[in-house]
C-alpha cells in the first residue's frame, strides 16, 4: 500500500508529464490558427472537469454568488494561455518552460499591490534573483529583437492576477466551479476567432493530436491539484521542475533544438528563486499555486 505522500507524488510526475504532452501537441500544431487551438484545447478539455462535479451537484455546480471575480479569472487566465501558446509556436520549448517557473515571482511581486502583504528581504531577494534569470534566458529580445520571448513573461504577468483571483476565489467557491468558468470562457474566446481567421479542417492524425492535447492539459489541472491535496507541499513541488527536463529531451529530439547555455543558467535561478519563495510561503501557510493553466 502506497502513503498519500507516494501517491501525491505520482499524481504530481502524471501532471507533469501530461504538460509536457501538452505543450509538444501546441508547439506541433503551430500551422493552426491559434484560436482555433485554444477551442480545441478547452472543448475537449470540458470531458475531465465533469467527472469531478460531485453527482448531487450536476443541476447546480454552475451557481456562484461572485460571477466578477469568476470572469476575471477567466479573462486572465484566456490571455495567459494565448501568450503561452504563442510563446510555445515561435520559441524553443525549453526556453518557453523556463520561463514559465518565474509565475511564483510576479505573483508574489501582485500580492504587494492587489492584497497589501508586507514581503520580506528574502522574497524580495528571490524575486530579484529570478528577475536575473529570466533576463539571461529572454537576452534575443536585445540581441535578435525576437519579441516572441515577451510572450511567457506576458504568461507570467496574468498568471499573477490569475493565482491572485484564485486564491479568494477558493474559500468560496469549489474547485471544479472555477475550472468551469475558466474552461467555458476560453472555449467561447476561441470559438469567437473563426470569424476572424479561417480555421483549417484537421486530418485524421492531426485530430487525434487535438483529442490528446485537450485531454492531457485538463487531466494535468486535475492532477495537481489531487497531489497537492494529498502530499505535503514541500515534497511534490520540486517535481514540477522535471518538465524542463521533458522540454530539453522532446525539444531536441523532435525539433533539434539545442539549449543555450544562458537557458540552462537562467533557468537555474528562476527555479531557485521559485523554491525560495514556495519555501517562504509554506511558512507562511499561503496557498500554493502552480504556475499552469
Amino acid at each position: 500500500m502506497l502513503t498519500q505522500n507516494q501517491i501525491g507524488v505520482l499524481y504530481m510526475v502524471g501532471s507533469v508529464i501530461c504538460f509536457s504532452v501538452m505543450d509538444i501537441c501546441v508547439k506541433w500544431l503551430d500551422y493552426y490558427p491559434v484560436g482555433q487551438v485554444l477551442f480545441l484545447r478547452f472543448f475537449i478539455g470540458f470531458i475531465p472537469i465533469f467527472f469531478i462535479i460531485p453527482k448531487e451537484k450536476l443541476l447546480s455546480f454552475y451557481k456562484t454568488s461572485r460571477p466578477g471575480l469568476h470572469a476575471f479569472r477567466a479573462i486572465t487566465g484566456a490571455l495567459a494561455i494565448i501568450a503561452l501558446f504563442v510563446g510555445l509556436r515561435e520559441l524553443p520549448l525549453a526556453d518557453v518552460v523556463s520561463l514559465t517557473f518565474g509565475g511564483p515571482i510576479f505573483v508574489t511581486v501582485a500580492s504587494i499591490f492587489f492584497l497589501s502583504e508586507k514581503v520580506g528581504i528574502k522574497r524580495w531577494s528571490a524575486v530579484f534573483l529570478g528577475f536575473i534569470g529570466m533576463l539571461l534566458i529572454v537576452q534575443p529580445v536585445f540581441i535578435d529583437l525576437n519579441f516572441y520571448y515577451l510572450t511567457p513573461i506576458i504568461f507570467c504577468i496574468f498568471f499573477a492576477c490569475v493565482a491572485i483571483s484564485v486564491r479568494s476565489l477558493s474559500k468560496t467557491e469549489a474547485n471544479y466551479t472555477i475550472a468551469f468558468y475558466f474552461t467555458f470562457l476560453c472555449t467561447l474566446l476561441g470559438l469567437g476567432s473563426i470569424f476572424f481567421v479561417e480555421w483549417k479542417l484537421p486530418s485524421l492524425l492531426d485530430f487525434l493530436i487535438f483529442i490528446i492535447m485537450g485531454l492531457c492539459g485538463s487531466i494535468a489541472n486535475l492532477l495537481l491539484t489531487q497531489s497537492y491535496r494529498l502530499a505535503e507541499a514541500s515534497l511534490v513541488t520540486p517535481i514540477k521542475y522535471l518538465s524542463l527536463v521533458f522540454a530539453i529531451i522532446f525539444g531536441f529530439v523532435i525539433w533539434s533544438e539545442i539549449p543555450k547555455v544562458l537557458t540552462l543558467v537562467g533557468a537555474a535561478l528562476v527555479i531557485i528563486s521559485s523554491l525560495i519563495i514556495f519555501v517562504r510561503e509554506t511558512k507562511l501557510k499561503k496557498q500554493i499555486i502552480a504556475p499552469r493553466s
